[in-house]
Protein backbone atom coordinates (compact mmCIF):
# COMPACT_ATOMS: atom_id res chain seq x y z
CA UNK A 1 0.00 0.00 0.00
CA UNK A 2 1.39 3.62 -0.68
CA UNK A 3 1.57 6.06 1.74
CA UNK A 4 2.36 9.50 1.06
CA UNK A 5 2.93 11.99 4.35
CA UNK A 6 3.52 15.49 4.14
CA UNK A 7 5.02 17.37 7.06
CA UNK A 8 6.83 20.55 7.87
CA UNK A 9 3.36 23.50 7.47
CA UNK A 10 2.99 26.01 9.78
CA UNK A 11 1.81 29.33 10.34
CA UNK A 12 4.52 32.34 9.36
CA UNK A 13 4.97 35.66 9.11
CA UNK A 14 4.46 37.44 5.67
CA UNK A 15 8.56 37.64 4.04
CA UNK A 16 9.37 34.63 5.97
CA UNK A 17 10.59 31.17 5.35
CA UNK A 18 9.15 27.62 4.99
CA UNK A 19 10.34 23.76 4.41
CA UNK A 20 7.94 21.32 3.56
CA UNK A 21 9.06 17.51 3.54
CA UNK A 22 7.06 14.61 1.98
CA UNK A 23 8.05 10.58 2.50
CA UNK A 24 6.83 8.14 0.26
CA UNK A 25 6.62 4.11 1.14
CA UNK A 26 4.82 1.62 -0.90
CA UNK A 27 6.50 2.44 -3.95
CA UNK A 28 9.55 2.43 -6.20
CA UNK A 29 9.78 6.36 -5.54
CA UNK A 30 12.95 6.95 -7.49
CA UNK A 31 10.76 6.26 -10.62
CA UNK A 32 8.15 8.49 -10.57
CA UNK A 33 7.88 12.30 -10.83
CA UNK A 34 6.93 13.75 -7.39
CA UNK A 35 4.67 16.94 -7.16
CA UNK A 36 3.40 19.74 -5.05
CA UNK A 37 -0.02 20.99 -5.11
CA UNK A 38 -1.84 23.22 -2.85
CA UNK A 39 -5.51 24.55 -2.49
CA UNK A 40 -7.01 27.30 -0.72
CA UNK A 41 -10.17 28.20 0.83
CA UNK A 42 -12.74 28.66 -2.33
CA UNK A 43 -10.36 27.61 -4.95
CA UNK A 44 -9.49 25.05 -7.10
CA UNK A 45 -6.18 22.67 -6.25
CA UNK A 46 -3.73 24.44 -8.64
CA UNK A 47 0.11 22.64 -9.17
CA UNK A 48 2.73 24.29 -7.23
CA UNK A 49 5.79 22.51 -8.34
CA UNK A 50 7.29 19.33 -9.86
CA UNK A 51 10.29 17.50 -9.95
CA UNK A 52 11.01 14.29 -12.67
CA UNK A 53 12.12 11.05 -11.01
CA UNK A 54 15.83 12.08 -12.11
CA UNK A 55 15.23 15.13 -10.41
CA UNK A 56 17.16 16.83 -13.30
CA UNK A 57 13.90 18.50 -14.58
CA UNK A 58 12.06 20.85 -12.51
CA UNK A 59 9.02 23.09 -13.10
CA UNK A 60 7.35 25.82 -11.10
CA UNK A 61 3.74 27.90 -11.11
CA UNK A 62 4.45 31.23 -11.75
CA UNK A 63 3.17 32.62 -8.42
CA UNK A 64 5.86 30.50 -6.67
CA UNK A 65 8.65 30.86 -9.67
CA UNK A 66 11.46 32.26 -7.96
CA UNK A 67 10.48 32.05 -4.70
CA UNK A 68 10.36 27.89 -4.01
CA UNK A 69 12.38 25.28 -4.63
CA UNK A 70 11.68 21.65 -5.15
CA UNK A 71 14.36 19.14 -4.57
CA UNK A 72 14.03 15.28 -3.51
CA UNK A 73 16.22 12.66 -2.42
CA UNK A 74 15.64 9.00 -4.10
CA UNK A 75 17.95 7.61 -1.54
CA UNK A 76 15.14 8.40 1.18
CA UNK A 77 11.96 8.41 -1.04
CA UNK A 78 11.67 11.80 0.36
CA UNK A 79 10.89 15.50 -1.31
CA UNK A 80 10.74 18.59 -0.07
CA UNK A 81 9.66 22.26 -0.89
CA UNK A 82 11.44 25.15 0.74
CA UNK A 83 9.60 28.25 0.30
CA UNK A 84 11.27 31.65 0.80
CA UNK A 85 8.98 35.23 1.12
CA UNK A 86 5.97 33.87 1.87
CA UNK A 87 3.23 35.89 1.03
CA UNK A 88 -0.71 35.72 2.33
CA UNK A 89 -1.90 34.51 -1.22
CA UNK A 90 0.54 31.16 -0.60
CA UNK A 91 -1.72 30.04 2.78
CA UNK A 92 -3.14 26.81 1.67
CA UNK A 93 -3.41 23.38 2.03
CA UNK A 94 0.05 22.02 0.27
CA UNK A 95 -0.14 18.01 -0.98
CA UNK A 96 2.35 16.13 -2.43
CA UNK A 97 2.12 13.29 -4.80
CA UNK A 98 3.23 11.15 -7.11
CA UNK A 99 2.72 10.30 -10.61
CA UNK A 100 0.62 7.37 -11.89
CA UNK A 101 3.22 6.40 -14.49
CA UNK A 102 6.19 5.96 -14.30
CA UNK A 103 9.30 8.21 -15.61
CA UNK A 104 6.54 10.34 -16.31
CA UNK A 105 7.33 14.62 -17.72
CA UNK A 106 6.46 16.72 -15.19
CA UNK A 107 3.21 17.93 -15.28
CA UNK A 108 1.07 20.88 -13.19
CA UNK A 109 -2.40 18.72 -13.94
CA UNK A 110 -3.30 16.61 -10.87
CA UNK A 111 -4.69 13.72 -13.28
CA UNK A 112 -1.21 12.86 -13.86
CA UNK A 113 -0.54 12.06 -10.09
CA UNK A 114 -2.49 8.93 -8.21
CA UNK A 115 -0.98 8.91 -4.99
CA UNK A 116 -1.37 11.92 -2.64
CA UNK A 117 -0.98 12.74 0.86
CA UNK A 118 -3.34 14.30 3.38
CA UNK A 119 -2.10 17.18 2.93
CA UNK A 120 -0.03 20.20 5.62
CA UNK A 121 -1.28 23.53 6.21
CA UNK A 122 0.58 26.46 5.51
CA UNK A 123 -0.71 29.82 6.93
CA UNK A 124 0.88 32.89 6.11
CA UNK A 125 -0.03 35.87 7.85
CA UNK A 126 0.11 39.95 6.88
Amino acid sequence: QVQVVESGGGLVQAGGSLRLSCTVSGLTFRRHTMGWFRQAPGKQREGVSCITSSGFITDYGDSVMGRFMISRDNSKSTLSLQMNNLKPDDTAVYYCAASVAIYAACSNSSGEFGYWGPGTQVTVSS
